[in-house]
């Protein structure tokens, strides 16, 4: 039986060169993948950076995904609310009982 090591891999990616002129631009991303048999599994790419070569240098553009932090804070958001409203019906319960 494979470990889950074989069965979950994070790997990055960096693309095919684009030419524009004499600037160089790879695009990289990041893959989760995960593997559940012979023909299943879960594939989900996300896009990272862009690498731009210019005179010899390389320079590493960062790309921030605003939506997987707006998730994240309506996730964070959504706990906070679902513990606050728990805490305030028991108080209730409490007080009526």
């Amino acid at each position: 039986m494979a470990g889950w090591r074989d069965a979950v891999q994070w790997r990055t990616f960096t693309g095919d060169p684009i030419a524009a002129g004499d600037i160089s631009l790879r695009p990289q991303s990041q893959a989760l993948i995960v593997h559940a048999g012979k023909n299943r599994g879960l594939v989900w790419n996300r896009p990272v950076a862009v690498l731009v070569e210019h005179g010899g240098e390389t320079e590493r553009i960062p790309i921030h995904d605003v939506t997987r932090a707006a998730q994240l804070g309506m996730l964070g958001f959504g706990l906070v609310a679902t513990m606050l409203i728990s805490l305030l019906v028991a108080i209730f319960r409490r007080k009526t009982a």
